[in-house]
């Protein structure tokens, strides 16, 4: 399988990179998600720490005492695989060339200081003894059983990975009974809060027309039914956080869920009468936060002609209306 479409190097050295990149796949490592570069540099460290250039029968490990430090693999790399990595960048092989290959238990952070902090320089890189014998036998014909008896007793770190993600996803239940998946965060949580909580009470009848997520940017995202009430021509960085519609009142809730930024302040709420001058419903404005020590912070921001809701509170609203709302409490 062929995973560098665009590299410019000679044939030889582009054959041993693929190489590489097929163990690294074939050993459960997860790439689908990373750029074809970033593919490319696991690959080279992992072919600097075991000090293979053209023939796998050559890999070394911990066994024979081959540690590298960060610096020392950016000068293997360079020196064998044309490349031209800057030597100030050595700390992007321990953050992020060779982490899932450590995470997997794959590269052993060794050497000459085992003690030392991690992100001291001087630490060194090995590969494991049986990891290493292993790739001794990519191409040949006992590398399928020996792939199949290394794999028997190591957990998967694509599983594994994905599990970890799982656990971390917040599920937030829509008024139409589908469930969307939040990634973890403050803000997000906010947002949950918003559906489940905020709209049920002063939201009565509505649908969630969109939600973003910070992983998202359209995780629930109703465009039809947005052009059919005229709404304005889509871009995220305009998009306020929640947006749902009640059918039998006509009403539009624009809602900006703050944890580090975004109320509806003065500016911009004159940005979405704007971008909404054309919509055929009404518009109502909230600024939601999760706390009233929250919403201090940003109180004098807050804009005249809009609602804040805070969760910590959810049975009230407060209302920056003027005198619309002056009277008695009956």
């Amino acid at each position: 399988m062929k995973y560098l479409n665009k590299s410019k190097k000679s044939p030889q050295i582009l054959e041993i990179i693929e190489q590489a990149i097929d163990i690294i796949v074939a050993i459960g490592i997860p790439i689908e998600n990373k750029t074809e570069r970033a593919i490319e540099k696991m690959a080279l460290s992992f072919l600097a720490v075991a000090g293979v250039t053209n023939n796998w029968k050559n890999a070394k490990g911990l066994n024979h005492k081959r540690f590298l430090k960060t610096r020392e693999i950016i000068t293997f790399i360079n020196a064998n695989f044309e490349e031209q990595i800057s030597p100030g960048s050595y700390d992007d092989i321990r953050r992020k060339d060779l982490k899932l290959l450590i995470l997997g238990g794959f590269i052993l952070k060794s050497g000459e200081n085992p003690n030392a902090a991690t992100n001291d320089p001087t630490r060194g890189y090995t590969r494991s003894p049986d990891f290493t014998e292993l790739v001794k036998n990519y191409k040949t014909k006992e590398w399928k059983l020996s792939l199949k008896r290394f794999l028997k007793n190591k957990n998967n770190l694509q599983e594994l990975l994905a599990r970890k993600r799982q656990i971390q996803k917040v599920p937030v239940g829509l008024p139409n009974g589908k469930l969307l998946e939040f990634s973890s965060g403050q803000h997000n949580l906010l947002q949950k809060q918003i559906i489940e909580e905020f709209l049920p009470r002063f939201g009565n009848g509505c649908e969630i027309l969109y939600v973003g997520d910070t992983a998202d940017k359209f995780l629930h995202f109703e465009k039809e039914k947005l052009t059919q009430i005229n709404f304005f021509n889509l871009a995220h960085e305009e998009l306020p956080d929640v947006i749902a519609y009640n059918y039998e009142k006509n009403w539009l809730y624009l809602i900006e869920a703050v944890h580090s930024s975004g109320s509806i302040n003065e500016v911009r709420m004159l940005e979405l009468k704007q971008l909404t001058k054309d919509c055929k419903a009404e518009i109502i404005f909230v600024t939601a936060f999760l706390t009233k020590s929250e919403f201090r912070k940003w109180v004098t921001e807050i804009a005249w002609e809009t609602e804040v809701w805070i969760a910590e509170n959810p049975d009230h609203l407060i209302h920056f209306n003027g005198d619309k709302f002056l009277g008695p409490y009956n």
